[in-house]
């Protein structure tokens, strides 16, 4: 998902309290899994597909997408309903049609293949090597985002072995370099290259997993929008000197003040028809303090969002735009005045905020003419996906079903993902995967990276009704 950990709305530790009353009402899980064949055989693929180093500038997606296509040429998918492409030799996606009766426009299935840099000293076990252990799935990618990648294969394998007939074709693709976007970014290439191979009523993707708290299930999200990425270079030249020659003038602390005052600004707190509509679900299980904040909030009080943003990092995220500096450079030489010093600040920009808002707020903020202030790269920004009532209705069954009591939320990340291409493309993208994970140990882009054996299987049943509920005849 972008820098998964990064864009992840995963509630930490002070907003998770919230939760805390309602924990002890659950029930116990029943959730059903898929039968024996098809574990197996999504194991298999997560397997192969972890095994294989994707990493975004030391690995290649093409050999992944290449074992995919002739995993689904062996079951019969014919090849003019495979097809591997894309932007450079090493960064192949592929996308493959399960033929359905075309009464509706196809569904869109979109995983990535691609993953973040795992340094193999870092780690207590090889990344590129998928690990049981204790009930996890260890391994570069368990997360972010070769489970899902898995289940889509396994569960369109699984229609075809059943001889399901849709009523609109399912099409599956999994792309390259979400992780660094740039030139060879998947999906935004088969937008613009391969629009007919991926057109679709709408799109299901990552960005939305379950919560656990303890092991028990809290809240299955559907991500609905997604914050957008800025990231700016603030900067100071002057002259500089020998260091012997202290001058008032210096890069450094002037670049300092300027950050200095960017820490101490909050942008304004605010909710959208997504986040309303997550505080409306999160108060029918908040204790009653926060459930009344929360409902006031989502009916427009100001006051009520302002104290609810202050109350936790995670909803400070969710209901602000922040900015924060993430990395520092600055002088030349030790006994030296700094000729330059910059910074590079990242923002996460709620959506319908324009870029360039953001760029006069923050000039506004600095107040210093001599500190320059300029985008690094291409912003793109992007509309949330309306809310679906048909995905909505059949995941908060199915989730009701299987994890008996746990609500459906509708959520908003606070990074970005595949989807932003997608939705500006005008195919509405919706973040599902049913897979559940502790609020608290979140390990997507971090050492030993790792998913709940029990959850993986979950997630492949929860999926594989899902699609199906939505492309029943």
């Amino acid at each position: 998902m972008g820098t998964l950990l990064s864009y992840t709305n995963a509630v930490t530790k002070s907003s998770s309290c919230l939760l805390i009353a309602f924990l002890a009402l659950l029930p116990v899980r029943a959730a059903t899994l898929p039968p024996a064949q098809y574990q197996q055989l999504a194991h298999e693929i997560y397997k192969q597909l972890i095994e294989i180093n994707t990493s975004y500038s030391t690995g290649a997606t093409t050999p992944a997408a290449q074992a995919v296509a002739a995993r689904l040429r062996a079951e019969g998918f014919p090849a003019s309903d495979i097809q591997v492409l894309g932007a450079a030799d090493h960064k192949m996606n592929v996308v493959v049609r399960y033929h359905g009766a075309g009464k509706r426009k196809p569904i869109l299935l979109l995983a990535h293949l691609d993953v973040v840099e795992a340094k193999p000293s870092d780690w207590s076990m090889d990344p590129f090597k998928l690990t049981e252990k204790d009930g996890f799935f260890y391994g570069r990618g368990t997360i972010d985002d070769k489970a899902q990648a898995a289940i889509w294969i396994a569960n369109l394998i699984r229609y075809k072995r059943e001889g399901f007939q849709p009523d609109r074709d399912i099409i599956v693709a999994l792309t390259a370099d979400e992780e660094g976007g740039g030139p060879y970014n998947g999906a935004s290439w088969l937008v613009k290259n391969h629009r007919e191979l991926i057109d679709a009523e709408f799109a299901l993707n990552e960005g939305g997993w379950g919560d656990l708290s303890n092991g028990k299930p809290v809240s299955n999200n559907v991500q609905v929008s997604e914050k957008y990425v800025a990231t700016y270079r603030f900067e100071v030249t002057n002259k500089g000197g020998h260091s012997s020659l202290p001058v008032p003038d210096n890069a450094i602390y002037r670049l300092a003040e300027a950050l200095t005052r960017l820490a101490k600004y909050k942008f304004p707190a605010q909710t959208n028809e997504v986040t309303r509509a997550y505080l409306e679900q999160m108060a029918k299980v908040a204790p009653a303090a926060e459930a009344a904040l929360m409902q006031s909030a989502a009916k427009g009080s100001a006051q009520a969002v302002e104290a609810l943003a202050n109350s936790s990092t995670a909803l400070n995220a969710t209901l602000r735009t922040t900015c924060v500096a993430t990395m520092l450079d600055g002088g030349h030489a030790l006994n030296a005045l700094p000729q330059t010093a910059g910074a590079t600040v990242n923002c996460r920009v709620l959506p319908g905020t324009k870029p360039e808002e953001i760029l006069a707020t923050l000039k506004r903020i600095v107040a210093d003419d001599q500190v320059s202030i300029t985008p690094k790269g291409e912003i793109v920004a992007g509309p949330a996906s309306p809310l679906r009532q048909d995905l909505m209705r059949a995941a908060s069954r199915i989730s009701d079903t299987m994890w008996p009591g746990v609500i459906t939320v509708p959520t908003m990340v606070m990074g970005a993902t595949d989807g932003l291409y997608l939705r500006n493309a005008g195919i509405p993208t919706y973040g599902i995967q049913g897979l559940f994970i502790e609020l608290n140990d979140f390990r997507a882009h971090g050492r030993d990276e790792r998913l709940g054996i029990q959850q993986f299987y979950e997630g492949q049943a929860f999926l594989y009704q899902l699609v199906k509920a939505l492309a029943q005849p």
